[in-house]
């Protein structure tokens, strides 16, 4: 529920005058990782947070609370469709309202500075209008249905490395261009009810001590939610006198007793701690976590929410997957059934990515799904008369694979599963349950015990050499059948607290199995705390028992890859990025696929020249290999409904939509701003404005493919414009017609250019867009709103926006080179 309560609202005054000094403090540190402190003398019951952007974890990390898992954040900018970005929001709303939260912290709308940042596949792209929009619908499609959104992280966090320390040096025209455009946009527009402040920090000071917090987020957009903080970024009391509001997560921290001693002693004013609090108090009558009398609802009560995930939201998963889906390159090779051809009798669908994708990225984003559906499964299902055969060819994931549920049992019941176990330290069992996966998580929340231990009946379905093993942090102790075959303790590669338990590395031995016995393995290790500077988190375990296949050679299964893809009529490698690739707590190190498969790719291509290839990637990976295969699609964590979306446009029954919402090198060494590594504890935004597509422009580097770009199964021509000025805003209408011979969508972008301006500009910029449809032969007409702000400039002198007088040149087409219309616009 909604409330038409204000900050400056009579009722929050009585509300405030109730609470002593202790309790205001104490409301303004969370209760646990997850919770805030509850007041039921006021009304006030728990606010629930949670993870994460692509779906909404809950309060547990557990397989057995699934959620739904929405494709990424960079496949829904894809999209370039803020109705959709909106069902997306709602989606989520309800997700959240299934399991009792109130508050999603999400979504990222950090921007793509640089192609190795590794929370790339979380944010939604390199610009910052696109990123505006999109992340807009998605806040009042949440907020819309009563759950707040929480925006983060607050602002120019577009990097990994040295996050909780490092500072970003960064012009104010570009801080005001760029990075707080997306956050003014979302404040100002879709009204956020929260927002999240970042670990890192600029010109020197850390985010949840800022001016910036203050100015322009409260005073210039008049932001009336509560800042939250990152998880153990508030650091100080500094904080508390700047404009945070809440420390996450708790019951730990550095306000509580400190932050009642300093109002008491006159060194914070008790204004600034009430202000706090009535934000909080605000944000709780929004999403009916306070009873407010004489307050007017503006929704009624939810209903009781669900048990289970919503079957429609299932459907707008793969509905969103196909609409982000980038059809790179095209040179006949899709669609697979094309109206005018036989369809093909065997395809050979290739690469380990092809049975086990990743559907999402890695870190906090990440949830538990009830099912995914593979790239091999989808096809299959959906031409039952083909046969499909599948070969590895090339491992795609560095680290242990999770156990498939039908190959392990728990010994004491034998029911599906592995039994995890915490002991303490005189072999007491703390805690003792059956899992349903073998990839497990306490965030926060682990047992307080000695010894981690999950056990597990183990049958194998073939014959031959595995690598078992577990990817943890940590002394671990593999046994099989009762016998140590491995030993190793595992450090982290960074001191980040999410790099170390999600993305941590991995052991393995090799051991030779038979089909159809079963083996008991045990694995046990040693619980120690997290490190300095985790207070709240230091209780967390992340434990992944696995396998990997034994690779002698890579050649040869590179050689059997071929071979099924010379006897195929069709051949589709999928690639894709691995867990120590794109995950949060790391930037990556390159921009090429892990492994052998730029080799797989470069096989299956010389063996059959219809080749398709298809890219299981959050962000941006190298394509040496992209003019000579058939066909690229570029399909981003596609979300639980992978496999199924991707055969829908595989065989043509679905147009692939997208529109890349972020460049694509050719080379690492074309990127023109790469850079992610602080130095001395800064990174430098030397590039000022001139980042993504802006930067390629201005450097004159030819991409693999340009921002915007996409192509569909029909044609387009772009036939007239027509560019009226309507108060401060333009119109720009585009006249287009489908010259093609089926249904398609299109995305007609205008971008704008100043020549001869007198300020620094970039070379062109987008201004606007709009998605249109239509079948064969038919005329249509996209309007595009231009807003004031597009042609504008900030103004560091006077530190505001500002207009300059004259010509814009108005450019329009299917991506940022936009030369199939021409119009000038004079302001």
């Amino acid at each position: 529920m909604t409330t038409s309560l204000t900050l400056t609202d009579a009722s929050l005054d009585g509300l405030l005058a109730r609470l002593t000094l202790a309790q205001k403090v104490r409301l303004l540190t969370g209760a646990d990782i997850w919770s805030l402190h509850p007041e039921p003398e006021i009304g006030l019951r728990a606010i629930v947070m949670s993870d994460g952007p692509s779906g909404v974890r809950g309060t547990v990390w557990d397989e057995r609370d699934p959620s739904l898992n929405l494709p990424s954040a960079t496949a829904l900018a894809a999209t370039w469709d803020p109705d959709l970005a909106y069902r997306y929001g709602a989606a989520m709303a309800r997700e959240a309202r299934r399991k009792g939260v109130d508050v999603v912290l999400g979504p990222t709308i950090n921007l793509h500075r640089s192609p190795l940042g590794g929370r790339h596949f979380e944010a939604y792209s390199e610009d910052p209008l696109l990123t505006a929009v999109i992340a807009d619908a998605v806040v009042r499609g949440l907020q819309d249905h009563g759950v707040a959104a929480c925006p983060k992280h607050y602002v120019a966090n577009d990097f990994e490395t040295e996050r909780f320390t490092a500072s970003v040096d960064v012009s104010a025209k570009a801080l005001h261009e760029l990075y707080l455009q997306p956050f003014e946009h979302v404040v100002t527009h879709a009204g956020a009810w929260s927002l999240m402040s970042a670990y890192s920090g600029v010109d020197g000071v850390t985010m949840s001590e800022s001016d910036l917090l203050r100015t322009p987020l409260k005073d210039a957009w008049g932001f009336d939610g509560v800042v939250v903080s990152d998880w153990t970024a508030v650091r100080s009391l500094d904080a508390a006198r700047a404009a945070q509001d809440l420390a996450m997560p708790g019951p730990d921290g550095p306000w509580g007793e400190a932050l009642v001693a300093a109002v008491e002693a006159g060194d914070i004013p008790a204004a600034t701690v009430d202000e706090k609090v009535r934000r909080l108090l605000l944000l709780a009558a929004r999403v009916g976590a306070l009873a407010v009398e004489g307050a007017e609802d503006g929704t009624p009560p939810a209903d009781e929410p669900p048990a289970e995930v919503d079957p429609d939201a299932v459907l707008l998963a793969r509905e969103v997957e196909v609409r982000g889906m980038v059809l790179a390159r095209n040179d006949g090779a899709l669609p697979l059934l094309p109206p005018d051809a036989p369809a093909p009798r065997r395809i050979a669908v290739l690469g380990q990515s092809a049975v086990q994708p990743r559907t999402q990225g890695g870190g906090s984003a990440t949830v538990m799904p009830t099912r995914t559906v593979s790239p091999v499964d989808g096809l299959r299902a959906a031409l039952p008369d083909v046969d499909i055969v599948h070969a590895t060819g090339a491992l795609a994931h560095q680290g242990v694979v999770p156990f498939d549920l039908d190959e392990v049992r728990d010994p004491q019941t034998g029911e599906h599963g592995l039994r995890a176990r915490f002991l303490a330290a005189d072999g007491a069992v703390v805690l003792d349950e059956v899992r349903r996966s073998s990839a497990l998580m306490w965030l926060g929340d682990a047992p307080d015990a000695a010894v981690f231990e999950l056990v597990a009946e183990f049958t194998p379905t073939a014959t031959g050499e595995i690598e078992l093993g577990f990817a943890t942090v940590g002394s671990t102790v593999l046994e099989v059948d009762g016998e140590p075959v491995l030993e190793v303790t595992l450090g982290a590669d960074s001191d980040d607290l999410a790099a170390g338990l999600m993305a941590p590395p991995s052991a393995t031995t090799r051991v030779h199995v038979e089909g159809g016995r079963a083996y008991r393995l045990r694995w046990r290790r040693v619980v120690a705390p997290l490190g300095a500077g985790q207070d709240g988190m230091a209780r967390s375990v992340g434990f992944t028992a696995g396998w990997r296949p034994v690779v002698d050679s890579p050649e040869q299964l590179i050689a059997e890859a071929a071979a099924l893809a010379r006897e195929a009529d069709v051949a589709v490698v999928v690639v894709g990025t691995n867990e120590q690739v794109e995950s949060e707590g790391l930037d990556r190190q390159d921009l090429r696929l892990p492994g052998a498969q730029d080799d797989l790719v470069r096989a299956v291509a010389d063996a059959n020249p219809r080749t398709v290839v298809v890219v299981d990637a959050g962000s941006p990976v190298l394509m040496p290999w992209r003019d000579q295969v058939g066909a690229v699609l570029l399909t981003w964590f596609g979300g639980q409904e992978y496999g199924n979306a991707l055969a829908e446009v595989l065989v043509g029954s679905r147009e692939p939509g997208g529109r890349l919402p972020t460049t694509w090198p050719a080379a690492q060494e074309d990127v023109p701003v790469l850079d992610v590594t602080p130095r001395d504890g800064v990174l430098r935004y030397a590039e000022g404005i001139h980042i993504g597509y802006r930067a390629w422009l201005r450097a004159g580097a030819v991409p693999a493919y340009r921002f915007g770009h996409g192509l569909g199964y029909t044609s387009w021509s772009y036939d007239a414009v027509r560019v009226e000025p309507e108060g401060h805003d333009v119109i720009v209408r585009v006249a287009l017609t489908n010259t093609g011979l089926r249904r398609g969508r299109e995305v007609a972008q205008v971008y704008l250019e100043r020549g001869d301006s007198v300020v620094e500009r970039p070379v062109r910029w987008l201004a606007g867009w709009a998605v249109v449809a239509a079948d064969p032969g038919e005329h249509v007409t996209a309007e595009v709103r231009l807003a004031a702000r597009a042609f504008q400039h900030w103004d560091a002198a006077s530190g505001a926006w500002a207009a300059e007088p004259g010509p814009f040149t108005v450019l329009v087409g299917g991506d940022v080179a936009a030369d199939r219309l021409a119009a000038t616009v004079v302001r």
